[in-house]
């Protein structure tokens, strides 16, 4: 199964075939694709603006990230703390 290629010339799997790889990974006992995170028991505070929250990576910092890969911040999202390192 070959992807066809886009407009701008890329070859990127297309809805049938990323089913069919997930099907073929449960079918060998692949892990399955995370599950939607359950609550935690915290009360959920509403999040902070995306700007106000840039504004707290010091602008060396923000500058050396949009040299190196072009860093566009574009939302706010709640992670676990499990997926944080202590």
């Amino acid at each position: 199964m070959r992807a066809e290629p886009s407009a701008e010339g890329n070859f990127w799997p297309g809805e049938a075939e990323e089913v069919a790889f997930l099907a073929e990974q449960r079918a060998q006992g692949g892990a399955e694709p995370p599950a939607a995170p359950a609550g935690n028991g915290i009360e959920a505070q509403p999040l902070p603006p995306l700007d106000e929250l840039v504004q707290r990576i010091p602008a060396e910092t923000r500058a050396a990230l949009d040299d190196l890969f072009r860093a566009k911040f574009t939302g706010v999202r709640r992670v676990p703390k499990t997926a944080l390192k202590n």
